[in-house]
């Protein structure tokens, strides 16, 4: 994973290996009409998910809350940014709905970066959290937080709502920051997880990095190692895919066995459960991935 200047990147084709089917079906079409009467965004939509159409197939979608524009700009990301209203206060309810008329045994929130708003909109998801548990109490849930600003009380809302699993991605490695996530904070991003753990040690953390964005092994490995100290026990790692031409362009694509190799790798480093492939986004295939870390951690105790 030599580094490399994007500027002087020459583009390349993709490689055959992240040719997918897009199947359809009833429980696809099911899904997307739910989320158009409901009024709902999933990131599986607005960041353009290679796994949307599987994951629709299959009755499963990432929710993305807080409306469909964020306040930063990051380099890799296709969901729009600026201008922003202000928040629904019955979409909680509205997602819970939606999980209780699908039955889904794992619910995963996400939302926009909301930097505009005094906690980040934590409080929203909480809200969500509570109604997915009164709506139906034994559907998992997972939440993809941003880092809240560094913001201690509004991390302590979320962490407070008690979700299965608390997610939040740190994207990349830390020299890439500036040029990936210029408006986030490597080392914020890490003191996350530091926190989550101080609020509550049993609270299962999870964190995600795409690679192909220029990084080196080495810096693949300080990324694993710095996770691991904050105290994140879940770790995703999927190729970066470039939204459009504006985005950033894609540095080299990491072959399938590279991928498998890495994983062995982070797992032999101490995560408590790993996900590494192509296609693999933070919350592909979250489910299977939780239990199996859960059996895990229960075990250690």
């Amino acid at each position: 994973m030599a580094g490399c200047n994007h500027n002087n990147t020459i583009r390349v084709g993709k490689p055959k290996w992240l040719k997918r089917s897009l199947p359809t079906g009833p429980e696809y079409e099911k899904m997307r009409q739910l989320l158009k009467t409901n009024k709902l965004h999933t990131v599986c939509q607005e960041a353009q998910c290679p796994n949307q159409f599987e994951c629709f197939s299959e009755g499963t979608a990432t929710f993305m809350i807080l409306g469909e524009r964020c306040t930063r700009n990051c380099r890799f990301c296709a969901v729009d940014h600026q201008p922003l209203g202000l928040p629904d206060l019955e979409e909680p309810q509205r997602v819970a709905e939606a999980v209780a008329l699908l039955q889904l045994r794992y619910a995963v929130v996400t939302s926009v970066t909301r930097d505009d708003l005094e906690d980040g909109g934590a409080s929203i998801f909480a809200d969500t959290i509570k109604e997915v548990r009164t709506k139906r109490a034994k559907t998992l849930v997972e939440v993809l937080i941003p880092d809240l600003q560094g913001d201690r009380a509004a991390l302590e809302k979320v962490v407070a709502a008690a979700p299965d699993v608390l997610n939040h991605n740190i994207e990349t490695v830390a020299r890439l920051y500036p040029e990936v996530r210029p408006e986030a904070i490597y080392q914020r991003s890490l003191d996350l997880f530091r926190l989550v753990k101080e609020m509550n040690p049993m609270q299962v953390t999870k964190s995600g990095i795409m690679l192909g964005l220029g990084e080196t092994r080495d810096e693949l490995y300080t990324a694993w190692d710095d996770l691991l100290k904050a105290g994140c026990d879940i770790l995703t790692m999927g190729q970066y895919l470039q939204p459009s031409k504006e985005h950033l362009s894609v540095v080299r694509f990491v072959e399938p066995e590279e991928f498998e190799e890495l994983q062995e790798q982070a797992l032999a480093r101490g995560f408590a459960g790993v996900a590494s492939g192509p296609f693999v986004r933070s919350s592909y295939q979250a489910e299977k991935l939780y239990r199996k870390v859960r059996r895990r951690l229960q075990a250690a105790l």
